[in-house]
């Protein structure tokens, strides 16, 4: 394996110094914890007869006797999301493989997880990033019983996991290994699926052949099969050493999946005090880690989310990071990946090209990736270039393809699909924002047109369908920003701007909102921050106000002089109060009004590494 690449080295070394205080406030917090164990131990009587008063004799007596450990199970199974349906057989796979090798497991509890595919362009996607703080506490509180000695997490998809993992590190002297479920089976392509989007929103097809559409595209258990957010999760649960080797992208339902779900429970058993090998989540979750994260982010064009989930999570671990360090990673690491929306692919495809053991291979010999990083599976993440086989029925890892099986799909270092990450930093008068360029060919990279500004993106539906829109724009849609109304997707933007560009109009978006991995074609600087609620300079846009995007550069900006714009009243929004109730909104106003901006993860949880308010970071 190659040395370190010399950006990768650098922008280490800074995050390294800049958490320097943070993460040693962090691990000492771990510290203090670790000489406790068994963690059960310090309960009274009263309490751990109540902690065990459910289970039968024989693991009652294995926890009386406290030297052997006992895992919390902590999923977000339900019935909503196709991804956490196969979750309603894990517990009992688990609590059998912990029995059989001389532990116990107990379901500590459940988490909420909402589908952001369902309450997409409706009211309930403003509860949907929020839900990752409720995630988090509501794995603290699973996790709070102090009957603990391990935990497995059960999560996938888009603030479930981020909210997992971020509870979890709030034990991090807990060994913590998370499973996943797999994605489904490959359906409709994801190319028609998109084309039949666009005729909708064109009024070529009718609600019948949309929703049939659909169907055959989402249509059974497992995680969706595009590069959206869940799927990047799994991705990064792999590179950051938090999952079995190779494990993310296995089927539900099938004889391997079921192995790797066991031996979860076997393998968090070996990393406990009783066993020897203890090997807390704070330890494994370290700066290099969070780096090797962003790393495989860039190479496989995920989900934008993760600028605010990966700096969230990273903060829950004392850890800073910041925009400017995915930027200069992006600079140096290439695109690898080709899975939709980027590409024609779906992860099952990539998973059968050489998937997850193949890609960290080529980062690895490339000098892309710490290999000098603890995980789940030992010390080294060349454990990772690994892949789970089933032979004799006994489950083993075997090394990984050394050539790609498809080079549409997944290639080598040495022929990437382009030499960079395709993230952008994008900053001018505008404010600081992020572009995903993996997916936007290289023409419509630049695009200079006059702004139309928008509230909302039920009111740039609305003018398409009024005609409005066919010429060249940028719409700047604003108070979609977390301190707004909760910063839900803006998803319903997709095909409309996506029909005006290929009509041949040069059209962008610009918007303090999100649009996640699942954004294409159309060039979109999202997460603008300051949010227009907080001031922020999108305020100041007004219609008719040329504006400048080039992606290459990393530019956003405004062609006015800068008297008038500094001269400038920020716009207030007309209809803010419709954003804080019905659906339960209310119950979120108090995380609406401690949101931090986006570049510091939109999240509420600035105690964790002491700021006190947005407005002082």
């Amino acid at each position: 394996m190659d040395l370190p690449n010399p950006v990768l080295a650098k922008v280490t070394e800074r995050v390294i110094a800049r958490s320097q205080k943070t993460r040693s406030a962090y691990l000492q917090r771990i510290e203090h914890a670790q000489g406790k164990f068994p963690a059960r131990g310090a309960l009274s009587c009263a309490n751990l007869a109540h902690g065990f008063a459910s289970m039968d004799d024989n693991e009652k007596l294995i926890i009386k006797v406290g030297r052997e450990p006992n895992i919390g199970i902590v999923s977000s199974y339900n019935e909503m999301l196709s991804a956490h349906a196969p979750y309603k057989t894990f517990p009992d796979l688990i609590k059998t493989a912990a029995r059989e090798n001389g532990g116990v497991a107990q379901f500590a509890g459940g988490v909420p997880a909402m589908c952001d595919g369902i309450t997409q362009g409706n009211a309930g996607m403003e509860l949907s990033l929020f839900s990752r703080e409720t995630i988090a506490m509501s794995t603290a509180i699973a996790l709070s019983h102090n009957m603990f000695d391990a935990a497995l997490c059960l999560g996938v998809c888009d603030k479930i996991v981020p909210g997992l993992l971020i509870g979890a590190l709030q034990f991090g002297y807990l060994p913590t290994i998370f499973v996943p479920a797999g994605p489904m089976t490959s359906g409709l392509s994801n190319d028609e699926k998109a084309k039949i989007r666009q005729q909708f929103a064109t009024g070529q097809v009718g609600r019948d052949a949309l929703l049939e559409a659909e169907s055959a595209a989402y249509h059974g258990q497992g995680t969706c099969t595009f590069y959206g957010t869940a799927n990047s999760n799994q991705m990064l649960m792999e590179v950051m050493g938090l999952h079995l080797p190779s494990a993310a992208f296995v089927h539900p339902h099938t004889p391997l999946r079921d192995a790797l779900t066991a031996e979860a429970a076997i393998r968090v058993l070996d990393l406990t005090v009783e066993r020897g090998n203890y090997t807390p989540i704070g330890h494994v979750v370290d700066e290099k880690a969070i780096i090797n994260g962003i790393v495989a982010l860039l190479a496989t064009g995920g989900s934008t989310n993760h600028t605010l989930h990966l700096i969230a999570i990273a903060r829950a671990a004392g850890i800073l990071i910041d925009w400017d360090d995915f930027d200069e990673l992006s600079a140096v690491v290439p695109l690898l990946a080709k899975i939709y929306p980027n590409g024609k692919a779906d992860v099952n495809h990539f998973q059968a090209a050489g998937g997850v053991a193949f890609l960290i291979c080529n980062l690895l010999e490339a000098g892309l990736l710490h290999n000098d990083v603890t995980t789940v599976a030992g010390k080294g993440l060349q454990h990772y270039t690994k892949e789970p086989k089933l032979i004799d029925s006994k489950l083993t890892w075997v090394d990984g393809v050394v050539q790609s099986l498809d080079d549409k799909v997944l290639r080598s270092i040495d022929a990437p699909f382009q030499p960079d990450g395709g993230l952008r930093l994008m900053q001018g008068r505008l404010g600081r924002g992020v572009i995903k360029i993996s997916a936007v060919a290289p023409e419509h990279r630049k695009v200079k047109a006059p702004a139309i500004v928008f509230d909302s993106q039920e009111a740039v539906q609305a003018a398409f369908d009024r005609g409005e829109l066919h010429r060249d724009f940028i719409a700047v849609v604003r108070f979609q920003g977390a301190r707004a109304n909760g910063m839900p997707e803006l998803h319903r933007l997709t095909p409309v701007l996506g029909v005006l560009q290929d009509q041949g109009f040069h059209v962008a978006l610009v918007t303090d909102g999100r649009m996640s991995g699942a954004s294409g074609k159309v060039p979109a600087v999202i997460h603008l921050s300051p949010e227009a609620l907080l001031n922020g300079p999108i305020a100041k846009v007004q219609t008719g106000d040329m504006l400048i995007i080039d992606a290459e550069a990393g530019v956003l900006d405004v062609e006015i002089d800068e008297q008038t714009w500094q001269s400038r009243p920020v716009a207030q929004p007309e209809h803010q109060a419709e954003n804080e109730v019905g659906f339960g909104r209310e119950l979120f106003g108090v995380f609406r009004a401690a949101a931090a901006p986006a570049e510091h993860g939109a999240s509420v949880f600035g105690a964790l590494v002491g700021e006190n308010s947005p407005e002082q970071i």
